[in-house]
């Protein structure tokens, strides 16, 4: 297998856009198999690393989730905009098991002591520098400490929703859930029996 770190020379790199993220034009040379060098052009978006999580019951065979406007989903045919998601945030700064912790109290108004990290992700490796941290963890009814909804000061409208965990994997099926880090970490709990 080829080590790709002393193949690519970056030759330039142009920021097009440094808004919410950083968009930049990078051009560069990698050196291939043989020996021949390629020049080519990407565009490499950076917005930073997040943190996902699926809380789940297993007394009561449930999972929580959110709703919430997701507006570039609209422009390609989610037609309300609206999408079903675990809770996510991106890092800011912080370590990813913190972080996670924060996101959940915001987003779902549970307040939890621990949580499990399974496993990092590239969710979008040709386009987007952005790694996935994904955590699952227990929640009980007395995790329950505040309203959830998401933060003001971020323009959060975020709809708590406890469901059944049937419920979620059939929403999967019939394409109410198509959101790739839920159904990850859905199809995880099932192949790893966290409610079975």
């Amino acid at each position: 297998m080829q080590d790709a770190k002393g193949n690519v020379k970056i030759i330039s790199t142009e920021l097009l856009s440094d808004n919410w993220g950083k968009l930049n034009k990078v051009k560069y040379e990698y050196r291939l198999k043989d020996g021949s060098v390629q020049v080519q052009e990407r565009e490499v978006y950076d917005r930073g690393n997040g943190a996902v999580i699926l809380l789940y019951n297993k007394e009561k065979q449930t999972v929580v989730l959110t709703r919430q406007l997701r507006i570039p989903t609209w422009f390609n045919g989610n037609t309300n905009g609206l999408m079903i998601e675990a809770c996510a945030g991106m890092l800011d700064d912080k370590h990813p098991e913190e972080r996670i912790k924060i996101e959940v109290e915001e987003e779902t108004g549970y307040t939890l002591a621990e949580v499990k990290k399974i496993m990092e992700v590239y969710m979008s490796p040709g386009s987007v520098t952005e790694i996935l941290y994904f955590f699952v963890a227990a929640y009980s009814d007395t995790m329950k400490t505040g309203e959830g909804g998401g933060s003001e000061h971020e323009q959060e409208n975020i709809e708590v929703l406890e469901m059944p965990f049937k419920e979620a994997m059939a929403m999967i099926e019939n394409g109410e859930i198509k959101d790739a880090k839920t159904i990850m970490l859905l199809q995880y709990a099932v192949i790893n029996n966290l409610l079975g």
